[in-house]
């Protein structure tokens, strides 16, 4: 048989199987599929199938249950802790000497001095925890339910839950306000009278004071047992008909038409006083009635998230529920539609869970359950927080970016303090991991803890921006000076290889990886590792033509200029990949989920096809071999491998990772799971896909770089160049048809496509519209 007759059977079948699971789409399938929904048939039976919505700082997963509904809480500063110092005192005195063993290969004895000299000792514990619960009881099932659908609407940004039982039908809609900064609960029934439910507010550890207060709950604690911010949550009920019972620490309502609750939350974190700052929101918002809230919502959403619109062809897959397409994804069916579902969930997630004014998203976005979500769920700084904001630029989502950017300043003040008292020299540093606390010290395990780079990578990001936007005010008065202090850093802390006289980092590591000494022994710390080098060599730059656009500190900018001719280079190893360390040593983890010697692929841009074609083909052996061993068995680690084949121009190698991302690393409601749950192969993901189809970092526009063959019609518009340049793309038949390139600033504008290549001299405020051969219409 052939082989698409044999996929077109096989999809029948399951297709036939699925309409036996889910007999509710016989139903649905009478109507247009829902492009961008998330949806169910069933409640979520755990926190992986429940549906995130948020605000950017007041977030809730959403289960849809029908006895009960629970809706788990989240508010973005609720952290155990408090600022600390804990520089272990021997460091500085010890790094001569660490450093000395490195250079005479005496590995283990620079591992274990760097262990007891080195690391801090931070006995503070902080961790991101859970605002709560609120619970909604509707008592026991007693008649028959039919009909229902639990859903995510990504265009306005409203979960929702329906269902009939016996002869009423019921829906509720949640949404979280940004206008309003209130999560808002609205239920409504078919049949005048039909609402009765019980409603609480709890959080576990069974330490938080509980009191009524009229028609509203109020729920505060201190957390981490007085070691952390002072929190509150309030519910307001605002029903229609019926009656009203507050009795203990909940309130009963019987009887009702409609029932909207209004819950806002705050803490001490910025040193308000958190009581009166939810009460005052609570009180705002129970102003307006429910359709000016959703209204005002919607419109404030959607102002960010439709810019972008994304197509990518379709099936009938998409009349099925999202988990019900996973399991078919992961059966071998080809689904684009779910791949732009996951696309545009990834920018609404990053509108959700990072705002203007708030603290950056976390690893977990701002969704995490308990007291003790993996990780602390903290903001990891050696690949993590990064990730999440590669779709910021790129999506059209450049004011989320702020909160990461602002969040890099706000380190400063610790990480000069950690470089002079840690190192002995001037500039700010942050090794692999901080918090809201804004420690830049660093603790644990040379493994994963002796790199001091976290600073240096993370100041990429304001670069970037700038580069997006061209904000002078902005790259004078936040990011350059941030960048010039990462950058003075790096140029004290670099020495010299007695050996070959370049520049060289150390003591650092590549992160998380280690390797094999020629006695068997397994370190992971050298002077010289080949990512420290891509990251200084890429903020360098950087810094250097800041302080160009800026048309200052010429004596720092020639330094920086010297230290760069003398930084030890990307080297290619006698197998042909680029080498990650200093020596050719084997890998003990030849499968490891870091790939951090290819930074200079991506995120960084000093491996371009343009520039540096040997650097490209040992890139490429670089991620084959990885692969081949394992590698990607993360869910960050496939969505940035999707990212390297992108900018390696292999749209088939970009796809087949991004679709084992979707059945591998993808849990039923979408979120990308490492394992468990974190949020920055979302946001990989989406930043991948959009590399596919558009980049801009070698200095030119490159239209359809890495366009897979499952991708043979479809359109992207919306997505920004650098440069400030807005893009539209249409292509059929796998190739271009039409781009339209709108310059937001008037800068020249070279486009790309193949080996075709045109320039624009473009006006501010103009668009201009070429054919597939570049030829202006």
């Amino acid at each position: 048989m052939h082989l698409q007759s044999l996929h077109n059977l096989r999809f029948l079948l399951l297709l036939l199987f699925l309409l036996i699971l889910y007999p509710a789409v016989a139903q649905e399938k009478q109507q247009a599929p829902d492009d961008l929904k998330l949806w169910f048939s069933h409640p979520a039976t755990n926190w992986n199938e429940a549906l995130p919505v948020g605000n950017g700082r007041l977030g809730a997963m959403v289960f849809g249950g029908v006895a009960t509904e629970r809706l788990q809480l989240n508010e973005e500063s609720v952290w155990t802790g408090k600022p600390a110092d804990f520089v272990n005192p021997e460091a500085r005195a010890n790094l001569p000497k660490v450093r000395a063993l490195l250079f005479a290969g005496k590995y283990a004895e620079a591992r274990d001095l760097a262990q007891e000299k080195m690391m801090g000792d931070k006995k503070i514990h902080s961790t991101y925890q859970t605002l709560g619960d609120l619970q909604l009881d509707f008592g026991p099932i007693t008649k028959d339910i039919t009909g229902y659908r639990r859903e995510l609407d990504l265009e306005t940004a409203v979960a929702k839950v329906t269902y009939r039982a016996g002869d009423v039908s019921f829906t509720r809609e949640i949404f979280s306000s940004a206008p309003d900064q209130a999560l808002v609960v609205r239920l409504t029934a078919s049949k005048p009278g039909a609402l009765a439910f019980g409603i609480n507010l709890s959080r576990p550890g069974n330490k938080a004071k509980l009191e009524l207060a009229g028609d509203e709950i109020i729920m505060s604690e201190h957390v981490g047992d007085g070691t952390g911010v002072r929190m509150v949550a309030r519910v307001k009920v605002l029903q229609e008909g019926g009656t009203k019972d507050a009795a203990g620490e909940s309130i009963r309502i019987e009887d009702a038409d409609a029932v909207t609750l209004l819950l806002t939350a705050a803490t001490d974190y910025k040193g308000n006083d958190q009581l009166a700052m939810a009460a005052t929101q609570l009180a705002a918002a129970a102003k307006k009635d429910y359709e000016a809230l959703k209204k005002d919502h919607i419109a404030d959403y959607q102002q960010y998230f439709k810019r972008v619109d994304l197509h990518l062809g379709t099936t009938d897959a998409a009349y099925f529920p999202t988990d019900a397409r996973l399991v078919a994804m992961q059966n071998g069916n080809i689904d684009p539609q779910l791949v732009q579902l996951y696309y545009q969930f990834g920018r609404y997630l990053l509108i959700s869970s990072s705002r203007p004014g708030g603290l950056p998203a976390n690893l977990q976005g701002i969704w995490a359950d308990g007291l003790t979500p993996p990780w602390s769920a903290d903001y990891h700084i050696n690949i993590n927080i990064q990730m999440n904001y590669w779709p910021a630029e790129v999506t059209n989502l450049s004011e989320m970016h702020m909160p990461f950017l602002t969040f890099l300043d706000a380190l400063r003040p610790d990480a000069r303090k950690t470089a002079r008292d840690m190192y002995g020299i001037k500039g700010t540093v942050a090794h692999f991991t901080t918090d809201p606390w804004l420690f830049t010290e660093t603790y644990g395990e040379p493994r994963w803890a002796m790199w001091p780079m976290g600073m240096a990578w993370s100041a990429q990001h304001l670069w970037e921006h700038y580069l997006f936007t061209e904000d002078k005010a902005y790259l004078k008065e936040l990011a350059y000076p941030v960048m010039k202090e990462a950058a003075e850093f790096c140029a004290n802390w670099l020495v010299e290889n007695p050996e070959t006289k370049q520049l060289v980092s150390g003591p650092s590591i590549s992160p998380e990886n280690t390797f094999k000494t020629e006695d068997g022994e397994v370190a992971t710390m050298v002077m010289g590792p080949t990512m420290d080098h891509m990251i200084i060599r890429d903020l360098l730059g950087n810094t250097i033509a800041a302080s160009k656009e800026l048309n200052k500190d010429a004596a720092f900018r020639r330094r920086l200029e010297k230290i760069l001719t003398r930084l030890a280079p990307t080297r290619i190893g006698s197998d042909g990949r680029i080498m990650e360390w200093t020596e050719e040593f084997e890998e003990n983890e030849p499968g490891h989920r870091h790939i951090s010697h290819l930074f200079a692929l991506h995120p960084g841009r000093q491996i371009t096809k343009q520039q540096h074609p040997e650097l490209m083909e040992a890139a490429r052996k670089t991620i084959d071999y990885r692969l081949s061993q394992g590698g990607g068995h993360t869910g960050w680690s496939r969505a940035w491998i999707i990212n390297f084949f992108a900018r390696l121009q292999d749209g088939e190698a970009a796809h087949d990772n991004l679709l084992a991302l979707l059945r591998k690393s993808t849990l039923p409601n979408l979120f990308d799971t490492h394992p468990p749950f974190q949020i920055d192969g979302n946001f990989g993901a989406t930043a991948g896909i959009t590399e596919m189809l558009m980049q801009s970092h070698a200095g030119e526009i490159q239209l359809l770089p890495a366009l897979p063959a499952g991708w043979q019609q479809g359109h992207i518009h919306g997505i920004v160049a650098r440069g400030g340049f807005e893009v539209d793309l249409n292509w059929e038949a796998g190739k271009l048809k039409q781009v339209k390139v709108l310059s937001k600033l008037g800068n020249p504008c070279q486009v790309r496509y193949g080996d075709q290549v045109v320039t624009l001299q473009t006006e501010k405020g103009k668009s201009y519209v070429l054919d597939g051969n570049l030829k202006q219409l």
